[in-house]
């Protein structure tokens, strides 16, 4: 069964959501991806853990925290 993950992430312009973009693809076993620009919210599917995607944020200098902190 897939995750939800869902993080609150600082996205500030374009340039920002190709990097957040290029890294959630380096995550193995996800499905789907999306950024929400509108609330600053990085949503993804898959076989993966919360702390998994925000390590990968991390590697790219952004901070994230699960959204419903």
């Amino acid at each position: 069964m897939a995750n939800v993950v869902e993080l609150k992430v600082g996205l500030h312009c374009d340039e920002c959501i190709k990097k957040i973009l290029k890294a959630i693809k380096k995550i193995e076993d996800i499905e789907t991806y999306d950024v929400d620009t509108q609330s600053s919210k990085v949503i993804v599917t898959g076989n993966v853990t919360t702390e998994e995607v925000i390590r990968a944020l991390h590697k790219i200098g952004k901070q994230a925290t699960a959204w419903d902190e």
